[in-house]
């Protein structure tokens, strides 16, 4: 998937169709813009179970004969040098109390908490813009998605600036995170990846740890070592936590306001709107462009996915992109941008965008606050314009997309 266009292709005609309560988008479209295919669930020549429907993924995501696959989970594991499993891994009981042990960080009362400290970290986003009149908005987005996840885990006490670029080097570093699918790094490429695990733990986790061992604080890491995670544990918490918490928030940010900056009139929606009405275009938005766009799950016990049997130890990789474009579940035009649409009961705005079951994304809520933050206070500025368009292409180590050099000015 590439797409440099700034006009790419239309998500719909002007004006609104019925059902439709704002008005409709005709934004660029960087996902794959088809509809699911008539069969739902098909095993591709390697063996792999391509689940597509929107229903048959839920289902899928809600079975407890499954493990999660993706994101490198099944490389770590194998390893043997993980005592405790991160919660992106976890599975069974133990996936489920450490759930509920770090509920407590993404509830809407603690992400109340965390506003202040988001409206600090935007305004300032805000004056580095004003004060330099041009900047990548893409560069903004990964300042504020760190900040506020290094708020979160607790990674505040780092010994050097640079904190981003080195939670991106790892996301960066190439290969293909698919199971079976993992490219061979050549020995320069594998150094290289050690000593950015290095430098990441020396300078950022490891200041964190100390702190916290000699005073605990309200973040992951304090509670991590109150459950005697040691070191490595910890380690392998923050490097899944920061590309989910970091990258993810940094993409959704950037593709959003690339989508608003191109509509006048979904921007003046978004901008003077309640936060309902902003959250359900983010949520929209986030449903025809979800950041990750498959993910990964091993069949533990056979399994029967609508009419479909699939037996035990296989590969379901569930395709987020094209589920959350299904006809039967979103209604009509599901290609199409309108925020506020007529869903069924139990199926989010956002469709499977922050996943489903067990595994869904702990910082749902917090992600589109912090979005909404950033993003209200940038668009409300009446002469920001897109000085250049981005270049989007796809990173499958989190196999999703990355927004790269869209540039705004304040219009001076």
């Amino acid at each position: 998937m590439t797409h440099t266009n700034s006009n790419g292709p239309s998500l719909n005609g002007p004006g609104s169709t019925d059902g439709c309560p704002f008005h409709q988008s005709s934004g660029p479209a960087l996902t794959n813009q088809t509809r699911a295919p008539e069969t739902d669930v098909h095993r591709d020549d390697s063996g792999v179970y391509r689940v597509q429907g929107f229903l048959a993924a839920r289902e899928v995501l809600r079975a407890e004969g499954v493990r999660q696959a993706g994101f490198m989970a099944e490389t770590v594991r194998d390893t043997g040098l993980i005592q405790n499993q991160p919660v992106l891994f976890a599975e069974g009981e133990e996936h489920h109390a450490m759930r509920r042990d770090t509920a407590r960080y993404f509830t809407p009362t603690q992400v109340a908490e965390y506003q202040p400290m988001i409206a600090r970290q935007a305004d300032d986003l805000m004056a580095e813009l004003a004060r330099a009149g041009e900047l990548n908005l893409d560069d903004l987005s990964l300042k504020l998605a760190v900040q506020v996840a290094a708020r979160v885990v607790g990674l505040t006490s780092s010994r050097a600036p640079g904190l981003e670029r080195r939670v991106m080097a790892f996301v960066e570093g190439g290969g293909d995170s698919e199971p079976g699918k993992a490219q061979e790094k050549s020995r320069i490429q594998g150094l290289k990846q050690q000593a950015n695990l290095s430098l990441f733990f020396l300078l950022d986790v490891k200041p964190a740890i100390q702190a916290r061992r000699k005073q605990r604080r309200d973040d992951l890491i304090s509670h991590l070592l109150d459950r005697g995670y040691n070191d490595v544990d910890i380690l392998t918490e923050c490097l899944t936590y920061g590309t989910a918490g970091m990258v993810t928030t940094r993409e959704f940010i950037s593709v959003a306001a690339w989508h608003l900056l191109q509509d006048p009139q979904m921007r003046a929606d978004y901008v003077h709107g309640t936060e309902k009405e902003r959250h359900a275009i983010l949520h929209e938005i986030l449903r025809l462009e979800p950041v990750v766009s498959t993910l990964y799950r091993r069949a533990e016990t056979d399994l029967t996915v609508g009419e479909h049997q699939i037996p035990e130890g296989s590969l379901l990789a569930l395709n987020v992109q094209t589920a959350n474009l299904d006809g039967g579940v979103m209604g009509e035009s599901p290609e199409m941008l309108c925020p506020g649409r007529t869903l069924p009961r139990g199926v989010q705005a956002q469709g499977l965008a922050f996943g489903d079951g067990h595994h869904r994304c702990p910082g749902a809520f917090l992600a589109i606050k912090e979005s909404d933050v950033f993003l209200r206070r940038l668009l409300i500025w009446n002469d920001l314009r897109i000085v250049s368009p981005p270049s989007v292409k796809v990173n499958e180590v989190v196999k999703g997309y990355e927004v790269r050099g869209l540039r705004v000015s304040l219009g001076r």
